[in-house]
């Protein structure tokens, strides 16, 4: 188990930092001023949470402890085999890899979402 914390941000979280929620907002100060703390902003989902609220991806994009995460070619086929791409390319980050090997955790506000997925969850529901 590493020690490091990666975290990825689904369409709601992205919102929801957007509207001042509390959690999130520590969530993304941690990533910027704390070292082993890491947020992803998936592509797909980044462009769900600027449909709900405009402006959200920009501001996002700016900030400097979060990772967009680019819809690259193992991403795409991944997203392909699901209904919708923004949980699709969340759960494809979230997903173990050689710089995450223990995976990362999705933060949500919507944690219903991932019943029955195969991911850890942070609810930011206050």
């Amino acid at each position: 188990m590493s020690d490091a914390m990666h975290i990825v941000l689904d369409d709601t979280a992205m919102a929801a930092a957007g509207q001042g929620n509390v959690l999130a907002s520590r969530l993304i100060h941690r990533a910027h001023a704390q070292a082993g703390w890491y947020l992803y902003a998936p592509t797909c989902a980044l462009v769900e949470a600027d449909r709900a609220r405009p402006g959200t991806a920009e501001h996002l994009a700016a900030l400097p402890g979060i990772t967009v995460l680019d819809l690259d070619l193992p991403a795409a086929l991944a997203v392909a085999q699901h209904n919708t791409w923004t949980a699709a390319h969340c759960q494809y980050a979230a997903q173990p890899t050689p710089d995450r090997p223990d995976g990362a955790i999705i933060a949500t506000t919507a944690p219903d979402r991932w019943i029955g997925e195969p991911v850890r969850v942070l609810n930011l529901t206050p």
